[in-house]
């Protein structure tokens, strides 16, 4: 037999989607403070929430002819008609949230209008709402529940511990506070404090308090300005994320707002990614918080019970808004960090000979290969005008170029500076259609295994797009008739080119993964001796390039040890 429920079981049934957990009543009535206006929210929990949880603001308040209606089920002042719904602006919307909240807890709702002298109170539970009630009180909102899942005890047995559920909440509210940075958050627990955040104090505070004091030291700001001219269609991205080299194993702190909702991270996984294409080791992942503004009718967050999802109307374009924005800004600062890494040192201390005669004497850098891009002799000086006060004082290991600017020390990881210099030479010439090759004198064989030359055969046609031409000679043979231009006598290790092709390199696509690994295996090796000259001619090559501080894999090409480190180790301090 089909009937219909009594209007108490539907509340429950309908609060079990929306009310998870404490959290989950803090999240509801939190985002109802912000919609309302409110420039200061305090919460106050006890026993994580389940015993007590108290929120006040200071925002528009409720009328007392509407507080029985407030926890009416879809009753709310957000939406007027359906067609509202493809425009929806505010966190709430529903109408959901107080009749969900009093459907499992107790409820004290306490407000006063700005154009009132006196508040009023109201009690609610189940279906049961009493009458206003005049009380003193501040202007604006304070809601107080009582006794969470009471009246549902199996769920209080899903709930864990109240140190674990108060986390939870803590971490909420915190991380909420970072998209809005002019309104004051306080918390406490059991009566102690655990944090206030000041409105309009700047983001430091926040920031430190979310990933922690030493990384959020390492977040770059986003501009978003970086992507003027770009048809986003009127996405707006700012945020901070991490300096490369600051990564973490999991995304979970790759935190997102879209118009001012947070969100599950997942739904711009991809951009993170591909953002941080050669900045980020591979199976590493950055952090940071991205806010992402749309206008309000290219999103849809009516798509989740718990309003933590949203669709996008336009998702490709928001998520090149995001890669482009990262890109530009990471960009920016790796030239920054460049520059810091070869400030100018006291006059006087330079090794340099003349650059023209250092480019003569560079001949494995000195070849077209080499060059980010065409260059002139006139070109060469200036970069070396930039640089010429960095000593470079001896290769250590035949590996690292050692050098210093009179305050620091600079180390350069040879492989991984010239694997960035030919990597970006070999994509400029592919992507211009202007490949050069060098036909070898004594062209060479190679014989693969069948997986081997399943793969080497898959990547021909980039290879082709680099300058590398490779003829079928039987079967599962190879022969290597020409190298980009540029390579001379340098040998290319193609059976260790082969072996990296099956590495993931975050954010590059099938050719510029065969570039990078054709660049790898191309160029410098660690453990191979250089020449002074060939040493400098290196460094100024590297600082040609867009990304100079990492390899297109990810790792770092130069690094600063400043002398405040050294005198650490000494114990000078």
């Amino acid at each position: 037999m089909i009937r219909r429920l009594d209007e108490s079981t539907v509340g429950q049934i309908a609060a079990g989607e929306v009310v998870e957990r404490p959290i989950s009543v803090v999240k509801e009535l939190v985002e109802n403070a912000l919609d309302a206006g409110a420039t200061r929210v305090a919460v106050t929990v006890s026993r994580g929430g389940l015993e007590t949880i108290d929120v006040a603001d200071d925002g528009v308040g409720i009328a007392s002819h509407e507080m029985a209606l407030a926890f009416a089920r879809h009753a709310t002042s957000k939406l007027r008609e359906a067609i509202d719904l493809e425009r929806v602006a505010t966190l709430g919307f529903r109408g959901e949230g107080l009749a969900s909240i009093a459907a499992v807890a107790r409820v004290r709702l306490i407000s006063r209008t700005p154009g009132s002298e006196i508040g009023y109170a109201v009690d609610a539970h189940d279906l049961d709402v009493g009458e206003p009630e005049p009380i003193a009180a501040a202007p604006g909102t304070r809601i107080i529940v009582r006794d969470l899942f009471a009246n549902v005890p199996v769920r209080r047995e899903y709930v864990r511990s109240p140190s674990a559920e108060f986390t939870r909440i803590a971490t909420f509210l915190a991380t909420l506070a970072l998209a809005y940075p002019s309104v004051t958050f306080s918390l406490a627990h059991d009566g102690k404090p655990t944090f206030v955040f000041p409105g309009g104090t700047g983001m430091d505070q926040r920031l430190a308090h979310v990933f922690g004091a030493i990384p959020a030291r390492a977040l770059v700001a986003l501009r978003d300005d970086e992507i003027s001219g770009i048809d986003v269609r009127g996405a707006r991205v700012r945020g901070y994320v991490s300096a490369p080299g600051t990564d973490r194993g999991d995304r979970r702190m790759q935190l997102l707002f879209i118009n001012g909702r947070l969100l599950r991270s997942t739904l711009l996984a991809g951009a993170w990614t591909a953002g941080y294409a050669t900045f980020a080791l591979a199976h590493r992942q950055p952090f940071g918080v991205l806010f992402v503004d749309v206008a309000p009718d290219r999103v849809d967050p009516n798509v989740h019970p718990t309003k933590s999802d949203v669709r996008l109307r336009h998702p490709e374009s928001v998520h090149d808004a995001v890669k482009r924005t990262i890109v530009a800004t990471l960009a920016n600062d790796a030239a920054s960090r460049m520059r810091d890494a070869l400030a100018i040192a006291p006059a006087g201390i330079s090794a340099y000979r003349d650059p023209s005669e250092v480019v003569a004497a560079a001949p494995f850098v000195a070849q077209p290969f080499a060059w980010a891009t065409d260059a002139t002799a006139s070109d060469v000086v200036d970069l070396f005008a930039r640089a010429s006060e960095l000593r470079i004082l001896a290769q250590l290991d035949d590996t690292f170029v050692l050098a210093t600017d009179g305050r620091a020390l600079v180390l350069v990881d040879q492989h991984a500076a010239h694997e960035r210099v030919a990597f970006e030479a070999i994509a400029a010439r592919a992507k211009r259609g202007d490949a050069a090759s060098e036909p070898l004198l004594l062209p060479y064989t190679i014989e693969l295994d069948a997986e081997a030359a399943l793969r080497f055969e898959r990547s021909r046609v980039a290879l082709a797009d680099a300058g590398l031409d490779a003829e079928p000679f039987g079967e599962r043979t190879y022969r290597i008739v020409a190298t980009p231009a540029g390579y001379g006598a340098r040998a290319f290790d193609v059976r260790g080119y082969i072996d990296d092709l099956g590495d993931d390199v975050p954010g590059l696509d099938a050719r510029e993964r065969v570039w990078a690994s054709l660049a790898c295996h191309s160029v410098v090796r660690a453990g191979e001796a250089l020449e002074h000259a060939e040493m400098s001619a290196l460094l100024a090559r590297l600082v040609r390039c867009e990304n100079p501080m990492h390899c297109p894999h990810g790792r770092p090409t130069i690094v600063r040890i400043e002398a405040s480190a050294i005198v650490r180790m000494f114990k000078r301090t």
